[in-house]
């Protein structure tokens, strides 16, 4: 009983971060239309400026109010910078996509080799809500729970957000059909930057929960690329509901894997992926 409630709790504690990391690529990709392989570079940049502002005596959970907003400025100026003229140089959509993914790997070597120059190649970490607490005989480390909970609570404002604010209800129809929003009046170009840049920031405040937890270092970030392309394919391409559920499911069976046989714990992620493109490639809630 106690190792299946420590699987169980604990998958489910790191789904919550799967989940976030998720929605920001879900915006990216299902949206804005752009694979960013960049993804876990914006988590990886995040995790670090919270490491930054804690080592200068900040409340490393506060720190999300601080890296949330400067990753949703950089992303945004880089999808309007970069990103939409691509776009609107780009003679159809699948031209658009293909560069977009071209420019995103390039992206992710830019930031991959600042990242190392500046902080090198050795993990870092600091200790913040370490101790334990026990469920049913199994023990789970606080900082583990604050960060499922602020993750779990990002994921609830932002979804009442797209569906209860003007702005949320043109991303929802931009992620239908961007080209009748734009005809309905729309301005797509800015949204889909909105939607790039709050992917950007919910990949940043994932980055700030990971760090709490475990040690960072600047090769993190295509791991949890991975993790969020499979997630994302499992919950539903551009299903925001979809990539909330998909991240706690991922997370339960990562979970699994790794309690049996941690060094199979990637590769039963693209398992699931490849098993997913066969047999089911729209995913749990795409349409």
């Amino acid at each position: 009983m106690e190792q299946f409630l420590d699987i169980l709790i604990g998958g489910l504690l790191i789904g919550a971060i799967y989940s976030l990391v998720s929605m920001g690529l879900s915006l990216q990709y299902g949206v804005a239309k752009v694979l960013n392989i960049a993804h876990g570079e914006f988590l990886m940049f995040g995790a670090f400026l919270t490491f930054w502002l804690q080592q200068h005596s900040i409340n490393p959970l506060l720190t999300v109010v601080i890296v949330g907003p400067i990753m949703f400025i950089v992303g945004f100026i880089l999808y309007r910078t970069v990103f939409t003229g691509i776009r609107m140089k780009a003679a159809h959509q699948g031209i658009f996509e293909s560069n977009a993914m071209l420019a995103a790997f390039g992206l992710y070597f830019i930031v991959q080799n600042i990242a190392v120059l500046i902080w090198g190649s050795t993990p870092y970490s600091y200790s913040y809500l370490s101790k334990s607490f026990s469920v049913f005989g199994a023990d789970f480390f606080q900082n583990r729970l604050a960060a499922a909970i602020f993750a779990i609570g990002i994921g609830i404002i932002f979804y009442l957000f797209l569906t209860s604010t003007r702005t949320g209800k043109a991303i929802r129809a931009a992620a239908q059909d961007s080209a009748t929003a734009g005809l309905m009046g729309v301005n797509i170009n800015y949204v889909l930057a909105l939607c790039f840049g709050f992917g950007a920031a919910m990949a940043g405040i994932a980055g700030s929960l990971i760090s709490i937890c475990y040690p960072i270092q600047t090769s993190m970030g295509l791991g949890y690329t991975v993790i969020a392309i499979v997630v994302v394919t499992l919950g539903g391409l551009g299903s925001i509901p979809g990539s909330f559920i998909g991240g706690f499911i991922l997370g339960v069976i990562g979970s699994i894997v790794s309690s049996w046989q941690p060094g199979l714990t990637t590769a039963s992620y693209y398992v699931i992926f490849i098993i997913l493109l066969l047999v089911r490639p729209k995913g749990l809630m795409g349409k």
